[in-house]
């Protein structure tokens, strides 16, 4: 489908399941892999980003058996003993969480691989976790541009492994990709952060993830991490995967734009994700929150109060509250967002033109938005209204946030809506169920 033509809307009620997070999908999938013993995994996502996971461990020898559909299988681990197949080209499409993870992991390990993806995962940086990687005798090479995949790793180069040092402001990914993939060689590790970690609570994840199975990481803060030598990973038995709290940040807002109540299980006061806390957005902007052990509602009316606030810790729900802002009383604005430039596509440029086609006034900065709504976005429908027609870049929170849009008074085009099968493939169809 070429686009998508929403019609205005006014309600939004009713409740829907969360998929799988994608989060927690691809890492359990990767440590299942790299453990001793099998795992069970339920509930995980299925959508392109798991599937490149998924295809890319099948390549490289490890067993993935469907239990129950695509949403429950048994996976293998390799352990110690690396992975089976020494010699492969592994296509991670625009998967940062895999590309990075595996990267690191690949690096450390005993073969020849070759990493690519998009043309678009090409123009994402990655030499700050091969830098970081390189004095533990990762030996990676460049295909295209220094930098940036594609890669060509051969075998890992034994050595002691000194103190690492890795960038905190660029990409969490690079950090708990490093955290994830150490453990397996059973080597004493020291990770030192230099600068601000951002997206904290992804690697508060990734350490949550890894001591399910078996791997305590001692921390400094946020400044250092310490690995111990020991066996590696154990299989826990099984790992139930929560629904997607990025997921949830839509149906939140849509609650409180369309009058709700909307309800969202799998996520709750129990969630281990960071972004479960765009609920705090939600309710400073006037929308009634209420939590559950594994459900969160949501309801509200516009107009909105503005914000001004920090979202270093939940980037990927802030681009929801971005749409959110056409909504407000005065104009808001979204700071320490400088990670959204290196995601799917550069999101700030990206956010910044696309609400301009709402007559916003935007001004974009190297790591913030102030976005002044249009005068005239809380005014009654007028007939005969021509449609906004929203460019996503191939980047699902795109197409998927611009869908709340379809709350003001006119209609809303989205172009390549399909884009939204990167984590949420059913996202459409599980939003016209609510709205009307």
């Amino acid at each position: 489908m070429d686009f998508l033509d929403l019609q205005p809307v006014t309600r939004a009620v009713g409740t829907l399941r969360l998929p799988g997070s994608k989060s927690i999908s691809n890492r359990t999938l990767l440590l299942a892999a790299l453990a001793r013993g099998a795992t069970t995994l339920t509930g995980l996502l299925d959508s392109d980003d798991t599937r490149v996971m998924r295809d890319a461990l099948r390549a490289l020898g490890v067993k993935i058996e469907e239990l129950d559909g695509v949403e429950e299988v048994r996976v293998t681990g390799v352990g110690a003993s690396g992975f089976p197949v020494k010699r492969a080209d592994i296509f991670l499409g625009n998967s940062g969480t895999s590309a990075r993870s595996l990267a690191a992991v690949l690096a450390l390990a005993d073969g020849h691989y070759r990493l690519s993806g998009v043309p678009r995962m090409h123009e994402r940086p990655i030499g700050d976790l091969i830098e970081a990687l390189t004095p533990a005798g990762a030996r990676v090479s460049w295909l295209g541009n220094a930098g940036y995949p594609p890669l060509a790793i051969a075998p890992r180069e034994r050595a002691t492994l000194p103190t690492l040092r890795i960038r905190g402001n660029v990409s969490s990914q690079f950090v708990s990709g490093l955290l994830m993939a150490l453990p397996w060689i059973g080597e004493d590790a020291r990770v030192e952060i230099d600068g601000e970690l951002i997206s904290k609570p992804y690697v508060d994840l990734t350490l949550g993830l890894m001591e399910r199975f078996g791997v305590v990481v001692r921390r400094d803060g946020d400044a250092a991490f310490e690995i111990s030598a020991g066996e590696g990973y154990a299989s826990p038995g099984e790992v139930e995967v929560e629904g997607d709290a990025s997921s949830a940040s839509y149906f939140m807002a849509a609650g409180a734009l369309g009058g709700g109540p909307v309800r969202m299980l799998g996520v709750g006061r129990a969630s281990v994700q960071g972004d479960v806390h765009f609920s705090r957005v939600v309710a400073a902007m006037g929308a009634r929150i209420e939590f559950g052990e594994n459900w969160v509602e949501s309801a509200g009316r516009p107009p909105l109060e503005a914000f001004d606030l920090d979202f270093n810790l939940i980037p990927d729900a802030a681009m929801t509250a971005a749409v959110m802002a056409l909504f407000a009383k005065a104009p808001s604005t979204l700071r320490n967002i400088a990670s959204w430039r290196v995601k799917e596509t550069d999101r700030i440029a990206a956010m910044a033109t696309e609400l301009r086609k709402f007559d916003a006034t935007v001004e974009e900065g190297p790591d913030s938005l102030r976005i002044v709504p249009p005068s005239d976005f809380l005014a009654p429908r007028a007939a005969g209204l021509a449609p906004a027609v929203i460019d996503t870049y191939d980047d699902h929170r795109m197409a998927m946030c611009f869908s709340l849009a379809a709350f003001g008074p006119r209609p809303v085009r989205i172009n390549d809506p399909g884009c939204v099968a990167k984590t949420f493939p059913g996202y459409f169809d599980a939003f016209a169920r609510l709205v009307s």
